[in-house]
């Protein structure tokens, strides 16, 4: 073999960090506070706050592969430490603010986290669980209100901007290589206790130049991005890494997260890039319906995290003129996988197909291999009908779990991550989730998509969210019930009008056997509908 005679450039974080300061320092990271108030700094502030925390890292004790764990909101110090703990040699571990008592005391244990930051506005939801993480050796608050706080916490508690106040800017980064590990996210857990991605330099640097593609989610340094996909969630989605690396502006929503404060700053801080779950712009849509604003800035409203109903893709399109792009992705891939973005064979078709394939989650973008496979293993064909199992591989994508205790079933023997969604996928790429694997209703051997059933429930005028699962059935072996959350803008619809509404667009045996009305769908720690939940509730209805 002929070795090429290229550098041995490594592929690391810092490197993101000193490019956005040296050709951006002038860009600006903006948080809406606890307050309401709006806080900015530019990326020259950014990256000497950074080299700060590093020095507070080291003085708190951590050292390289040392896991640091962090419980906020999406804000600048968030950020921060997305960039310092890497840039101190540590692993940077995002807890999931959302997740059960039990749930996250096993992660931090799990991950032997040392420090843990915690945004002050959320500091009783880790103080009820003090006692069963005793590992944890430091806790550093930030956002703390004036006059301070008391706190239950065990161990030795610090005050984030008195330890930044007291820190040298001079810093020289620890990191020894692209593959040294440099962020921690676990999966929601909705089955089983939640499983770790560890994450390279490496993967996440490349992760970063996959999402800026053009083909991707083409970031520039025109846009303002706004990532209300909560920084927890498989690392916002790498989109504050992004916006670093190519210069745009960063809009962080702090815990403002309802419906009209997302839109206020996104008609106010002129966002053109928002991203976040389909229950968010959902509940965007109806809030805009009753107190309209001006969003049309936005260029890409990016949506992932469970599929979004074509029928919310063409309002948001027709009605508030924002371009919607589809994307897929899991926490094993870092996470970005796919985007739906129209190719040149799409532009001469009816603006209805148009809107079908938007609706599709997309094309693997670069980096990402993909193929589907049936419950053999043998490969299917890509044929826009055949359904099967998922697969996918590539320099982003997890080879194992972190210190997963027994067996696992997750990657094959060639080297593919079985993602568990089943799905098809058109001749010319555009992948269809039809499916997770254990949320299919099997009636009579036949096989009923779920979210296809959700996602036309959702095209009623009545609907707000809707749920399917399967419950058991004597004859069929399962069938589906639907689970409905009404609008409030409008009387609740019966079951008649609901099964009459579905019944021109899927097969008489697709039908849901019931419709169960309620107030709320449970969600899961990253806003998805938590089908367990619902299954332990209405199995035996």
């Amino acid at each position: 073999m002929l070795s090429g005679l290229m550098m041995n450039y490594q592929l690391t974080i810092d490197r993101i960090l000193e490019h956005g300061n040296r050709l951006y320092p002038y860009k600006q990271v903006k948080t809406k506070l606890p307050d309401g108030t709006l806080h900015k700094y530019s990326y020259r502030d950014l990256f000497r706050r950074v080299k700060r925390l590093c020095n507070v890292l080291e003085g708190l004790g951590v050292q390289p592969g040392d896991r640091v764990g962090t419980f906020a909101w999406n804000n600048s110090q968030h950020v921060e430490l997305y960039f310092a703990v890497p840039g101190a040699g540590a692993v940077v571990h995002t807890l999931n603010i959302r997740l059960f008592t039990d749930q996250l005391s096993y992660i931090i244990n799990h991950a032997e986290d040392k420090v843990i930051f915690i945004d002050a506005t959320l500091l009783p939801l880790i103080e009820g669980l003090a006692d069963r993480i005793g590992g944890v050796e430091h806790f550093v608050l930030f956002n703390v209100p004036h006059g301070g706080i008391e706190t239950k916490l065990l161990g030795r508690v610090h005050d984030y901007e008195t330890l930044m106040a007291a820190a040298d800017e001079e810093y020289t980064w620890r990191v020894e290589g692209e593959n040294q590990a440099m962020g921690l996210c676990y999966t929601s857990g909705t089955t089983g206790h939640p499983k770790g991605s560890l994450y390279s330099h490496r993967s996440m640097y490349l992760h970063t130049v996959g999402s800026c593609q053009a083909a991707a989610v083409g970031v520039t340094e025109n846009d303002v991005v706004m990532p209300v996909v909560p920084q927890f969630h498989a690392m916002a989605w790498g989109l504050p890494y992004a916006a670093v690396n190519v210069g745009a502006d960063l809009v962080l929503p702090g815990p403002h997260m309802q419906p009209s404060a997302l839109a206020e700053m996104i008609e106010t801080e002129r966002v053109t890039v928002a991203a976040g779950v389909p229950t968010i712009w959902n509940g965007m849509y109806h809030d805009l319906k009753q107190n309209p604003r001006d969003i049309s800035c936005i260029r890409a409203l990016v949506v992932g995290g469970s599929a979004m109903p074509r029928s919310l893709i063409e309002a948001y399109e027709k009605e508030l003129h924002v371009n919607v792009v589809h994307a897929w992705g899991m926490t094993e891939m870092s996470p970005l996988g796919t985007v739906s973005k129209l190719l040149t064979h799409h532009m001469d078709r009816p603006q209805d197909q148009q809107w079908d394939v938007k609706a599709r989650q997309g094309y693997p973008i670069s980096g990402v291999e993909m193929r589907i496979v049936n419950e053999e293993g043998r490969e299917l064909p890509w044929d826009g009908t055949t359904m099967g199992e998922l697969q996918v591989r590539g320099p982003w994508v997890a080879r194992a779990y972190y210190r997963l205790d027994g067996g696992d079933d997750s990657f094959t023997e060639d080297g593919w991550f079985r993602t568990g969604d089943v799905v098809t996928i058109t001749e010319d790429g555009f992948m269809t989730i039809t499916d997770r694997t254990k949320d299919l209703v099997k009636s009579g051997g036949e096989w009923i998509s779920s979210v296809e059933l959700e996602n036309l429930l959702m095209a009623h005028p009545q609907v707000l969210e809707a749920a399917v699962i399967a419950v058991p059935h004597e004859r069929w072996q399962e069938r589906p019930l639907a689970v409905v959350v009404p609008t409030l803008a409008s009387e609740p619809p019966r079951a008649v009008e609901l099964r009459r509404f579905l019944e021109p667009q899927v097969a008489s045996w697709w039908l849901p056997d019931d419709f169960l009305l309620t107030d709320q769908i449970p969600k899961t720690g990253t806003g998805k509908f938590d089908k367990k939940v619902l299954r332990e509730r209405y199995a035996r209805t």
